[in-house]
């Protein structure tokens, strides 16, 4: 069952990692959830990058709302012909300053977003060349912000009935959507649930229409790896065992949200994990597809 997988999954630390929940749902329902001790269906744990993903949601939704396609936008004032969708793509061509994918000025520091996100200087052509980076996140969700002034993300938690979910601001109160989310296992699986609908919530659109194939669509310069990359969502087509339309969110110390419209599941799990010791979110996945499949 899935209850017995996740506890052998602690107990045994299968997969790597140290987990700290982990949730199935299929066809709309709860099958499998576990917390270890300390944490429950109420704990908000760091998304980390998942937020990239929830970031890459609310581009759909104010695409919905606003009536305007937001992918189209210009990215920034001075570099012309970067557009939204590059940044969502990782793809904008713009320099990170600095190694990795670190934004210290804006997670521990006083800087902000619109200040520090925007100075990378353009080295690249847009959509030539994949590099994973907080600022091309912060980016888009200003320019998302600056289309729609009076939409918020927690507009759209709340309508997905989100309610333990915050993401934080910097000082002047730019969403930091590359990774200062917090959220429960329960309120990731309602975001699955949005994909599984095709961006509808109890009878309201809350996507439009084909946003789902938007951010699986691989249509950007591609990452080396075992994973695909979409609009902000990974793509799970190469691993074995695994439906080919499973896509998911990946964020740092084991934070996953795996979507497979296929079987109507969604699997989350959230973690602790450090570099000693990580989760291997693939051959969990085809494990829980191996319970789904044997029922």
């Amino acid at each position: 069952t899935y209850e017995k997988l996740m506890a052998e999954v602690y107990e045994t630390a299968r997969f790597g990692g140290k987990s700290s929940s982990m949730l199935v749902v299929r066809n709309s329902a709860i099958v499998g959830e576990f917390y270890k001790p300390g944490h429950n269906r109420n704990t908000s744990q760091r998304t980390w990058s998942v937020a990239k993903s929830i970031a890459a949601t609310f581009a759909g939704y104010v695409q919905q709302k606003a009536g305007q396609n937001v992918a189209t936008l210009s990215a920034r004032a001075d570099a012309p012909g970067v557009k939204v969708d590059h940044l969502l793509r990782m793809s904008s061509g713009f320099d990170t300053m600095g190694p990795g994918n670190r934004s210290d000025q804006i997670y521990l520091g006083a800087g902000t977003v619109d200040d520090w996100a925007t100075r990378g200087k353009r080295l690249h052509a847009a959509g030539t060349r994949f590099n994973y980076a907080n600022n091309d996140t912060l980016t888009a969700t200003l320019r998302l912000r600056e289309a729609a002034h009076t939409l918020y993300p927690h507009t759209m938690f709340d309508k997905l009935g989100m309610t333990h979910t915050i993401a934080e601001t910097d000082w002047k109160g730019n969403y930091i959507l590359s990774s200062q989310v917090w959220t429960t296992a329960r309120d990731l699986s309602r975001l699955g649930l949005l994909y599984l609908n095709d961006g509808v919530w109890a009878g309201e659109r809350i996507l439009p229409e084909g946003w789902r194939d938007y951010v699986t669509t691989p249509s950007g310069p591609q990452p080396d790896g075992k994973f695909g990359y979409g609009a902000s969502f990974w793509l799970m087509n190469k691993s074995e065992g695994v439906p080919k339309d499973t896509f998911a969110a990946f964020g740092n110390r084991g934070q996953f949200l795996v979507i497979i419209p296929s079987l109507k599941m969604v699997i989350v799990r959230q973690g602790y994990d450090n570099l000693e010791s990580q989760f291997d979110i693939a051959a969990f996945t085809k494990a829980v597809v191996a319970v789904a499949e044997a029922k």
